[in-house]
């Protein structure tokens, strides 16, 4: 870590589980990026650690009981781990396109796969299984995210199809949320969004929260005893609403993570926006890469892992993150 001549730089350390962060006195000398202070979330001054850059895809963190962080390398089809020291290592090959992650209570790791879409379980090895491919005999087209209930009934998102170089005009596909029961009852439950991306619930597992890519929003759903959803909110106006290059407007949210207190953490065009269970904003803190995705890790949930455009990063929280699952 380089750091400004100690004339010039007052550091003092905070212990976070396996290893120590530096804050800065003065964050405007810092040479790498620091936290904003927002009370309950973030100390100020505290050096935002880069761990790498480089990686292929990045999406999907989830923590692991040492502490461990996962996340998927979507391109390179593979899952990293990140050991509390900080050290990198393969977790898992061939994952068929894993982007979001759960474990459930018998430590399977559940994803959305998007080489071959689906739904399932894709570790331990030997012991995989699919959940759903499709909805009402049309495949999935580019599944993006899920969390897993303490029911165990699975809610997802599609992206849909869009454009690319090597695919200029793709099948039509309706972007949509998914909700598989318990037992295995596969149902679409929005398809009004035009761009769900990262998906959540609230601490009490009442509110479902979806990220819509393309609206200012994030979005929220009331949650009825079968796993169905009510009305759609707009839950938190996003401050990452912006124009893209192209002259598109997006908010580029996200992945979506929750703390113990049940606040909303959002990737977004502007960093990691922090809003209160009620959506009022907290504020936000920025990085030196667009974030996709991010998630509570490290001793006792304290630190929060972020993931974007190839670069991990990590960083020291007041709060800690939900303990009630794995994301």
């Amino acid at each position: 870590m380089l750091l400004k001549p100690l004339s010039k730089y007052l550091l003092t350390t905070l212990s976070a589980g396996a290893f120590v962060f530096a804050v800065s006195v003065y964050a405007d000398d810092a040479v790498e990026p620091v936290t904003p202070a927002i009370p309950g979330v973030t100390a100020g001054g505290i050096i935002i650690e880069l761990i790498k850059d480089g990686f292929e895809g990045t999406e999907g963190p989830i923590t692991l009981p040492d502490g461990s962080a996962l996340f998927t390398e979507t391109r390179a089809n593979r899952i990293t781990k990140i050991a509390p020291d900080g050290s990198l290592s393969t977790f898992l090959e061939n994952t068929n396109g894993a982007n979001g992650l759960a474990f459930n209570a018998n430590e399977e790791l559940i994803a959305v796969q998007t080489l071959k879409p689906k739904v399932g379980i894709i570790y331990p090895v030997g012991k995989e299984k699919t959940f759903a491919e499709n909805f009402e005999g049309a495949p999935f087209q580019r599944p993006n995210d899920l969390v897993l209930a303490k029911n165990n009934g699975i809610y997802f998102t599609d992206i849909g199809t869009r454009p690319s170089p090597e695919n200029p005009n793709p099948p039509a596909s309706t972007p949509g949320v998914y909700y598989i029961s318990p037992d295995g009852v596969l149902k679409r439950i929005a398809n009004d969004i035009e761009r769900p991306n990262g998906i959540q619930l609230s601490t009490d597992e009442k509110v479902l929260y979806v990220a819509n890519t393309a609206g200012e929003y994030v979005l929220a759903y009331d949650i009825a005893n079968d796993g169905s959803v009510g009305t759609k909110k707009n839950f938190a106006k996003l401050a990452g609403w912006s124009k893209d290059d192209k002259d598109v407007w997006s908010s580029g949210a996200d992945g979506l993570a929750v703390d113990a207190e049940g606040r909303l953490y959002v990737a977004s065009n502007a960093g990691i926006e922090v809003f209160t269970a009620k959506g009022e904003a907290l504020g936000i803190i920025p990085l030196p890469k667009k974030p996709q995705n991010l998630a509570f890790a490290g001793k006792d949930k304290k630190t929060l892992y972020v993931v974007g455009r190839g670069a991990a990063y990590r960083f020291p929280v007041l709060t800690a993150g939900f303990s009630g699952r794995a994301k």
